[in-house]
């Protein structure tokens, strides 16, 4: 029998759901057997009952029952201490900055966010590396695709969590993204207002526009620069956040991502004639995606000091922005004079 014991809840969980607090803090129990205690009213909080939508304080006392036949917390592994020397340090490299309530980091191209079928490599296994000094791991805010690169924002506790979750809804913060596009959208610059569905089928992982069916999806862009009209490098601000956004609305300017297999992006840039453009062997050996999330501009969470976080170009797509005659460390941007 696991014995009866009482946890004080940490002031970064202050409130948080207890059902999702009992999931962090005892994973040993079975979320049906945490389900059926609730209803029985085994846990008290404070010495009340608790319900599963119960909001907690910090510094509150809970209960957890004893339970037959449950393994105690203390004899199961840490998920910090299953973590190789190699994995804390590959998670250290990628903080760009960080303080007391969030950090940044650059998410490498190739990495996915969360865990899933035969993805045992992923950022969300990688936290607790991050651990603070109480041995509280950052929590996941947003999410970038696998294939794509660049800055995400993680928080250090539920408060901080909840409050950048709601401004990321809310649209309240710029997302500025950096890509290599096959040939330059006409015009220019301007906003485009498509409806995403997934397309289903073979193509599931793919998203199409649907005028009747899709979700809201608005993304601004601005061409920055362009290779003698063969290629352009491009900024694109999602002011929704639909999946593969960037992606899907390049494919309908005409003019895909580079490397971007499931929307069209594949293969050499050639010259209206067809014929590979010779100073692009560089980029087009790069089959990765060159979509890079490059600025996160937002009020922080708990200051309200405006914040503008960049993140460099990963060396792949260095080579390709040089390759093409592209400024690789452009300061200006496009987006400044629209509203948020």
């Amino acid at each position: 029998m696991n014995g009866e014991r009482f946890i004080t809840v940490k002031d970064d969980d202050d409130g948080q759901r207890f059902d999702r607090w009992i999931k962090k803090n005892a994973p040993e129990i079975p979320y049906v057997l945490v389900q059926k205690l609730v209803r029985k009213g085994a846990f008290k909080i404070d010495g009340k009952k608790a319900k599963g939508d119960t909001k907690l304080n910090g510094g509150a006392s809970v209960r957890i029952p004893a339970i037959d036949n449950i393994r105690p917390r203390s004899e199961r592994s840490d998920r910090k201490d299953r973590l190789s020397e190699k994995d804390k340090q590959f998670m250290h490299s990628m903080v760009i900055y960080q303080d007391a309530d969030i950090i940044a980091i650059n998410k490498p191209h190739g990495l996915a966010v969360q865990g899933g079928t035969k993805t045992e490599h992923h950022l969300d296994r990688l936290l607790p590396a991050l651990e603070n000094e109480e041995g509280v791991a950052p929590r996941l805010v947003h999410r970038l695709d696998k294939d794509t690169s660049g800055v995400m924002l993680l928080a250090r506790s539920a408060k901080v969590a909840a409050k950048l979750g709601a401004a990321f809804k809310g649209r309240d913060i710029r997302k500025v993204y950096w890509a290599i596009l096959h040939g330059v959208p006409d015009p220019r610059e301007g906003s485009i207002k498509a409806p995403l569905i997934k397309a289903g089928g073979l193509n599931k992982e793919r998203m199409r526009v649907d005028e009747k069916e899709g979700k809201f999806a608005w993304t601004e862009y601005a061409v920055l620069d362009h290779a003698l009209g063969h290629a352009s490098f491009v900024a694109f601000w999602p002011r929704t956040g639909r999946t593969h956004q960037i992606r899907a609305h390049a494919e309908l300017l005409g003019n895909p991502i580079v490397g971007d297999g499931k929307y069209s992006g594949r293969g050499q840039i050639s010259d209206h004639d067809g014929t590979a453009i010779e100073r692009d062997e560089e980029l087009s050996r790069q089959k990765q995606l060159h979509l890079h999330a490059q600025r996160l501009v937002f009020k922080h969470p708990i200051t309200g000091k405006r914040m503008d976080i960049k993140a460099p170009l990963p060396t792949a797509l260095q080579k390709s922005w040089k390759a093409m005659g592209f400024e690789t460390n452009y300061k200006d941007d496009p987006f400044t004079e629209l509203e948020t």
